[in-house]
């Protein structure tokens, strides 16, 4: 099968001008298919507060009310996704903007009650995710780069995890492709050592992985990240790479001291 690449960026790309600017000069030379999903950044925290909308946190997760819902859609959807589409033209790479309601092409559910309401939080239908329309942009040559808002199928729009939506859609699309997927964010990659920036492990196992988790030493931030790396690969995708975006064309090379390879 064919080769898809399908990057992950978050918030300190995307926050960054120059950061950005250099990611897409990166991301626009990649040969072949591929795939952009991009997070929030911290522009939804920063107009929420400008508008007066209270953030509320509960477990260390944003709870998504109403209000909190359409800061999200004008910001993922709009401003976001809209500069970065920009950005991939404006470097020869014709692009089209998405977020799971379009074209119906990632619906999910709602997050179902449990000891605490997260609102309107989108869990993926992983069979509902529209592989061959992403296949039919990329069969003419158009780099799909969606924003983390999914739907319901009911005309409700539901805020989704970006990493877990990477992870999903890489799952997807594994059907046709061999997908390598890729998250980009503000370390080398999984740390041996978090007090040291070049303790990166090159290389990492489910085993190795479940070891050092029961050990402590992967950090909570990095543990939802490699969760859906792993799911990911369980399922069918090829290999999950997790690194530095400024070090994105080291990483698609297979360079091993690029990136912590999830294997």
């Amino acid at each position: 099968m064919k080769e898809l690449i399908l990057v992950k960026i978050g918030g300190n790309t995307i926050d960054d001008p120059p950061a950005l600017a250099r990611f897409l000069d990166d991301f626009a030379r990649i040969a072949g298919p591929k795939i952009l999903l991009h997070g929030g950044g911290k522009k939804a925290t920063a107009l929420a507060a400008q508008l007066g909308v209270p953030v509320h946190i509960v477990q260390g997760r944003r709870i998504t009310d109403a209000a909190t819902l359409d800061i999200a859609v004008m910001v993922y959807a709009g401003l976001i996704n809209k500069n970065i589409v920009a950005g991939l033209q404006a470097r020869s790479c014709p692009a089209v903007g998405l977020c799971g309601a379009d074209a119906g092409c990632i619906t999910a559910v709602k997050r179902p009650v449990k000891d605490v309401d997260f609102g309107f939080v989108g869990d993926i239908v992983l069979e509902k995710i529209d592989k061959d329309f992403f296949h039919s942009l990329l069969a003419q040559g158009i780099t799909p780069v969606i924003a983390p808002l999914t739907h319901d199928g009911g005309g409700q729009l539901l805020n989704t995890n970006a990493d877990t939506m990477a992870s999903a859609v890489a799952v997807a699309m594994a059907a046709l492709y061999d997908v390598r997927l890729i998250y980009c964010f503000e370390k080398r990659g999984v740390l041996r050592d978090v007090n040291d920036a070049l303790s990166v492990i090159p290389e990492l196992s489910a085993q190795e992985y479940e070891a050092l988790k029961a050990q402590g030493a992967v950090s909570a931030g990095m543990i939802p990240k490699l969760d859906n790396a792993f799911s990911a690969i369980r399922q069918g995708v090829t290999q999950v790479a997790i690194g530095d975006a400024r070090y994105l064309p080291a990483i698609v090379a297979g360079d091993t001291g690029g990136a912590t390879r999830c294997v």
